[in-house]
């Protein structure tokens, strides 16, 4: 390798180098990990400007260039630093116009992403260092040491994406957000129960935990398991653990648990990945997916190569049940236990079905006790005003007051200290403690409470919480952060999105009287607690009747942007991109049509103006047909020729199908109704599939074919949908 080829991998990576430090240095909402990451990656390049230096000015005969040779080659030092910023350039969405003006410069890394490039930095930095002390003999011993580890890092990232192709889940990352929240010494009494160190200690114990909402079920959980995670040091001890969410209900089935707990189980131990490697053989190619009976054959096999395995499944109550999940899942981990030392621990609400699954098993009720609850506001006192942080006698008030209310609802303590915050004088203080509620109708006040503190903020601010409340309670799955912000920012007249509108997220947390919160791993904004859901609900028909029209303005104009217009993407790449880059793009193609159903007539207009565009439909119909496993070619796996009878067809917007078919001549209507996606599916067919009976009644009626032959099952009546009401109606209409 010449000197010039050198330079010209110096120069690359300079040049990457300064598109990444961009980005640091505009980011927004980003961590600490940040500053740190610029400051080595600063240090970096000056070192390497320094080495150009000397490559260009030195005599390329000395012993010397032969070692700079190495640091050069392919997969060497620099091109693995290379790759690495190309990838964090990817993700960042770097080209995009956005970026220029700040858009997308949000932050998109996780804690272990960030950790990876500091070390990439400083083993770089180390070797650049070596080079510059023209020390030949000292530099190729170090890259030798460097590139050998090459090898294991490939087999490391087949590792990786094996287990990304069997679960996208990051349980961990919650943990992580959940276990930081805990208060130093809170929860001890759960570990030190009698009833935990049998759990731990017994071969296939099983340990039920109930509790009454609020009582810090998940708390519990987590300190269960960091505790398991800190103290085992056998590696042939395995724990698992999953996070039931009310809001994710869709992708948390028997099979997705399963597949979660597997991926835990081989997670850092490639020696197990065997099973795992069999079914991404026999599926990946043919792009299905493994059955529950596939996955539990396969994680019965790791789990035999263990010792002792511990799962934690946390909020079973919040686990979907409409199809018998609990009980199959129930089902397949007694399975489990038959055949190996599987220590179960679950934790849920107090609900009669869950509690008969458990009739046999330990049971250990989880409250919030007084000690934790003294602790747990102690440690809110740097928040809370000056008057109660300059007077002890006041703290101890405020403690005394809040465990004598909560009756072991640790949520409730949360939001009584919450209350607290606008209040700024002793009298103040004193007259809010008195009158907090004790009882079952504690949460209720409490929740009350906090709306009308919202209520009486600022009008601006008023009407940011509302906002933010109703898109997190009406949203079909858990928002990040990134997302609501863009969605918040869109502009129900406008054609693209104007940077400055988008909102800072510390700015709507505040504004949301302790409702909201952030976890920092996942990005995701949620409610406080499944409670928070359950009363916004019953009031927000009252409190923000508008909401789901806001919402669905919100994402019809999103997807009108003049940005999607030019179709679908031609690349894996292309979409990868796109995706990136507008944040707010799959949750708007996802689910427009949900919150457009209950206000079809409402957004009529604006329906139309996505709908009757064929670039906006290709967009969108392709951002939604895109699932977290991605292979070759994924990005043409879409139905293409969709138009608005297709998509209305898969939502079950009749009404709004009804008036866009009246509105049209009766020649072309007919055409439109019999016309066909690259599926071979008709509107009948996906209406069907979907179980939409209304749209199957008006398409028949509007001139549909019952027997049309086509899509994968052949007709209407064949697809996979099997809604009975559906299939009826179809029969009565002569379907063979």
């Amino acid at each position: 390798m010449d000197p010039l080829s050198i330079t010209a991998s110096i120069i690359a990576v300079l040049q990457l180098s300064a598109k990444v430090l961009e980005y640091l240095n505009n980011v927004k909402d980003a961590p600490k990990d940040r500053t740190q990451c610029a400051i080595e990656m600063l240090n970096l390049c000056g070192m390497l400007y320094k080495l150009r230096d000397h490559v260009e000015q030195g005599d390329p005969t000395q012993p010397w260039y032969l070692a700079i040779h190495d640091l050069a080659v392919k997969n060497g030092p620099l091109d693995q630093f290379k790759q690495a910023l190309e990838t964090l350039q990817t993700k960042m969405g770097a080209g995009n116009k956005f970026n220029k003006a700040g858009e997308a410069l949000l932050w998109k890394f996780k804690k272990e992403e960030i950790s990876s490039i500091l070390d990439q930095i400083e083993r770089l930095k180390s070797l650049v260092e070596l080079a510059l002390q023209i020390d030949h003999f000292k530099l190729s011993r170090a890259i030798k040491d460097d590139i050998t580890p090459v090898r294991a890092h490939i087999d490391d990232t087949e590792h990786r994406n094996l287990l990304k192709w069997i679960s996208p889940t990051d349980y961990p990352a919650q943990q992580s957000d959940i276990i930081k929240r805990r208060q130093e010494g809170t929860g001890q009494w759960f570990l030190s129960a009698p009833e935990v160190e049998k759990w731990r200690s017994e071969a296939k114990a099983t340990l039920f935990c109930p509790g009454i909402p609020g009582a810090g079920k998940t708390m519990v959980a987590a300190i269960a398991i960091d505790s398991l995670l800190k103290s085992i040091e056998d590696t042939s001890v395995g724990v698992a653990y999953v996070y039931c969410n009310y809001k994710d209900q869709k992708e948390q089935d028997v099979t997705i648990i399963l597949a979660a707990i597997l991926k835990q189980l081989v997670q850092g131990r490639p020696s197990l990945a065997e099973p795992l490697t069999r079914l991404h053989k026999q599926h990946a190619d043919k792009e299905t997916r493994p059955s529950a009976d596939e996955i539990s054959t396969a994680l019965q096999s790791v789990i035999l190569e263990l010792s002792t395995v511990y799962i934690v499944i946390d909020a079973l109550d919040e686990c979907r049940n409409d199809d018998g999940t609990r009980r199959w899942l129930l089902a397949r981990i007694r399975d489990l236990q038959s055949k190996a030392d599987v220590r179960f621990l679950a934790t849920s609400r107090v609900l009669l079905d869950i509690i008969d699954e458990f009739k046999d098993s330990g049971r250990l009720e989880v409250q919030a006790s007084d000690d934790d609850v003294r602790r747990f506001v102690a440690g809110q006192v740097h928040r809370l005003p000056n008057c109660i942080q300059r007077k002890h006698e006041l703290q101890m008030l405020v403690q005394d007051k809040i465990a004598e209310s909560v009756d072991g609802m640790f949520l409730l303590a949360r939001l009584y200290t919450d209350s607290l915050l606008d209040k700024r004088t002793p009298k103040e203080i004193k007259a809010t403690l008195a009158r907090l509620s004790k009882g079952s109708v504690a949460l209720n006040d409490a929740y009350k409470d906090a709306i009308q503190r919202i209520e009486g903020q600022l009008a601006g601010d008023s009407e940011r919480a509302k906002n933010v409340l109703s898109w997190i309670t009406y949203a079909q799955r858990p928002l990040t952060t990134a997302e609501l912000c863009c969605a918040l920012a869109v502009e129900h007249e406008g054609e693209e999105l104007d940077l400055e509108n988008i909102p800072d997220v510390e700015d709507l947390v505040s504004v949301c009287a302790g409702l909201v919160v952030v976890d920092e791993e996942s990005g995701v904004i949620r409610l406080v607690h499944f409670t928070t859901q359950e009363y916004l609900e019953r009031i927000r028909e009252t409190w923000n009747p508008s909401a789901q029209l806001d919402i669905a303005s919100t994402c019809l104009t999103y997807l009108s942007f003049d940005d999607f217009k030019n179709g679908s993407c031609s690349t894996d790449a292309e979409l990868e991109g796109r995706l990136q880059q507008n944040v707010f793009l799959d949750y708007a193609a996802r689910y427009w049509g949900s919150h457009t159903l209950p206000v079809e007539d409402d957004v009529y207009a604006l329906a139309c103006s996505f709908l009757l565009h064929k670039g906006s439909v290709s967009c969108a119909t392709q951002a939604m047909s895109m699932t977290t496993y991605k292979y070759i070619g994924y990005s043409k796996a879409f139905p293409h020729n969709s138009i608005f009878i297709h998509t209305t067809a898969r939502f079950g917007l009749a009404g709004l199908l009804k008036r866009i078919i009246e509105s049209t001549e009766e020649e072309e209507a007919t055409i439109t109704v019999k016309s066909k996606d690259s599926y071979g599916q008709d509107g009948l067919y996906i209406a069907a599939k979907n179980g939409h009976n209304e749209t199957v009644k008006l398409l028949l009626g509007k001139g549909a074919e019952v027997n049309a032959q086509g899509g994968a099952y052949g007709n209407a009546l064949a697809s996979e949908g099997g809604h009975e009401a559906v299939v009826k109606l179809l029969k009565a209409r002569g379907a063979k």
